[in-house]
């Protein structure tokens, strides 16, 4: 797996830039994601026992991050928050598989857990830099690269 450091170098790229220049679903979607991650930070299990059982307070943070993309994808007028919202039910269905198969190896659930991580933000960004062309095509300006 990348690095920790990596993820959040991107995640925090992807939320400054979606809050900078992104309507209130790409806002609200980077936020939901910057502040889950800080979130599990605190609810997930110790090193030593991490993925060996079913990780109760990430199961609760994937079903609220669930929760609240599928929202944005029932309000959005825009088709990137129902990929998302399917990813982020991919990564919960990690746990209900664990859950299944308590035998599950530590390390594919962690895999299964966090793997659509990376895609979802990307989709946020591009999300964000789709807005920004659709927005500056309207007023005949010229979108900026980023």
């Amino acid at each position: 797996m990348l690095p920790k450091q990596f993820f959040w170098a991107i995640l925090l790229a992807i939320w400054g830039y979606a809050l900078w220049r992104g309507r209130s679903d790409e806002r609200v979607a980077a936020s939901v994601c910057l502040l889950a991650s800080v979130i599990t930070h605190f609810v997930i299990s110790p090193i030593a026992v991490r993925y060996k059982g079913i990780e109760t307070g990430l199961l609760l943070v994937d079903a609220g991050v669930l929760g609240a993309f599928i929202v944005i994808a029932l309000r959005s007028e825009r088709f990137w928050p129902l990929w998302v919202a399917g990813l982020q039910l991919t990564m919960s269905m990690a746990h209900f598989l664990k859950a299944i198969d308590v035998s599950l190896l530590p390390r594919a659930y962690a895999a299964a857990a966090v793997f659509w991580s990376y895609p979802i933000l990307f989709i946020i960004a591009v999300g964000t830099w789709r807005h920004q062309r659709r927005y500056h095509r309207e007023l005949g300006t010229p979108a900026p690269i980023v």
